[in-house]
């Protein structure tokens, strides 16, 4: 989903303090906050359990991984406000290359341009968002190529950010100014 107007208007800046410091942990330096943030904020409670329920910490599974979980679920709940936010911070600092941005929104889980385990991650995104559960084998491939904690924070990512993605697409959020278009 694009849009070009959001449904809820953000908090203008200047933030309160205790919002401008939230934001300023979790925002890169120089960079204006995310329109996802402001407009949560303007409801505390939601503001507060979002960030609870976060996932903006480093976990155990490698940046490169969780890129990839990210943009496959944003992709497939067609969330281009959060897959263009992801794309444009972290894809190339991962080194996820065209192509693979594109299998992101137009592959699958059998897409040659992905090494084996990343194909499994894809598989795992498109099962949990097709059926909200995993098949055996899908279990236990997973279970042959990553630990259980790794297991449980691939799956918790694709929960979140199914989270990220309604928030986003149902509040109409337009594209960041720096944000990514999904690929044609």
């Amino acid at each position: 989903m694009t849009a070009t107007t959001s449904r809820v208007t953000p908090v203008p800046p200047p933030y309160q303090p205790e919002l401008q410091n939230a934001l300023h942990a979790i925002m890169p330096p120089g960079v204006p906050p995310l329109a996802l943030f402001t407009t949560l904020a303007r409801v505390p409670r939601i503001w507060d359990r979002f960030r609870a329920g976060s996932l903006l910490d480093r976990g155990p599974v490698s940046l490169r991984h969780r890129e990839i979980v990210i943009n496959r679920t944003c992709a497939r709940c067609r969330c281009a406000y959060e897959w263009g936010v992801h794309v444009a911070f972290f894809a190339q600092r991962v080194g996820l290359t065209p192509e693979q941005l594109r299998a992101t929104v137009h592959g699958g889980g059998d897409d040659a341009t992905w090494s084996d385990d990343e194909r499994l991650l894809a598989r795992m995104v498109d099962e949990l968002h097709d059926s909200a559960s995993l098949s055996e084998e899908v279990w236990d491939d997973l279970s042959a190529t990553f630990s259980v904690e790794q297991i449980l924070e691939l799956i918790a990512l694709v929960g979140f950010y199914h989270t990220v993605s309604f928030l986003a697409n149902g509040l109409r959020l337009p594209l960041e100014p720096y944000g990514v278009p999904f690929p044609t």
